[in-house]
């Protein structure tokens, strides 16, 4: 099996980590697995095509997800890793076409997805670094280590497969860490990593507290003002957020927000869209 070309190593903008399905080969219904639960109708194993991939790599049922117990879908994101490793890392040459190539591609993809999402992160908290702490070693240290993050993204195969995941995960979640307690100060509630699955936080004052890591599964946040609050790797599953404001909430991703349930009065940061599934 040939080794792509090395791709371009320039960073790469952020609007390449929001994912574009017209340049991909239906990667996120094929790497992953899944098993039947209230956010998948079957059992798929990794690797394996979901029967609902059409002959152009994109959905058959698209427009009916959730009515048809693929919930979990809408709520996946592959942080542009999909369109990535379609036409860069693979020169646009797809798994069927090329199936020797599809093990080696469907690793890459995993990843780069990874890498893409903590360079989402990090975008983030650039620009967060640069608000509460301009001209800081914070903000230097962030773009070092996003510059190195992309650096291992932009690797050929071979070294796409040495990458050290944990380890690029553990210093960028420190790094996000220190990012977050600037702009939050001192005096919020430290809830981290907290099993509030199914509580009534209706009326808590969570305000520059830090939610990262807690298990919000069926959590009730009907109202709540998440300012400065970090949800860095909450679980928001069936979280209420209707009428909530996390317009400034730190480190909320698409696809928390894609498995949490809301309305038209939910208030989302700028870049984050509405779930199609949110009603009034």
């Amino acid at each position: 099996m040939s080794t792509p070309s090395r791709p371009g190593t320039g960073s790469v903008p952020e609007v390449e980590l929001v994912a574009d399905c017209s340049r991909c080969f239906g990667l996120c219904c094929v790497v992953p697995a899944f098993s039947a639960s209230a956010d998948f109708a079957i059992d798929k194993p990794a690797g394996t095509p979901c029967p609902n991939l059409g002959g152009g790599f994109s959905c058959t049922i698209h427009a009916e997800l959730r009515p048809r117990g693929f919930a979990g879908c809408t709520a996946y994101d592959c942080f542009g890793a999909g369109q990535r490793i379609s036409q860069v890392t693979f020169g646009g040459v797809d798994w069927r076409t090329d199936p020797d190539r599809a093990p080696a591609m469907y690793a890459a993809f995993r990843v780069v997805r990874e890498l893409h999402e903590l360079r989402s992160h990090l975008a983030e908290a650039r620009r967060l670094a640069v608000g509460a702490a301009p001209g800081t070693e914070l903000g230097r240290d962030v773009e070092d280590l996003d510059a190195e993050v992309e650096q291992a993204a932009a690797g050929v195969l071979e070294e796409l497969a040495r990458v050290d995941l944990p380890a690029l995960g553990a210093r960028t979640g420190a790094l996000l860490a220190r990012v977050s307690a600037t702009v939050r100060g001192p005096g919020g509630t430290d809830l981290a990593r907290g099993d509030l699955v199914g509580a009534d936080l209706r009326g808590r004052d969570l305000r520059a507290a830090t939610l990262r890591g807690a298990l919000l599964l069926g959590a009730d946040l009907r109202g709540c003002v998440l300012d400065r609050t970090d949800l860095l790797g909450a679980d928001l599953r069936g979280a209420r957020l209707h009428a909530a404001d996390l317009s400034r909430a730190l480190f909320l991703t698409r696809p928390q927000v894609g498995a949490a349930l809301g309305d038209l009065a939910t208030v989302l940061p700028q870049d984050l869209p509405r779930p199609g599934h949110w009603t009034d």
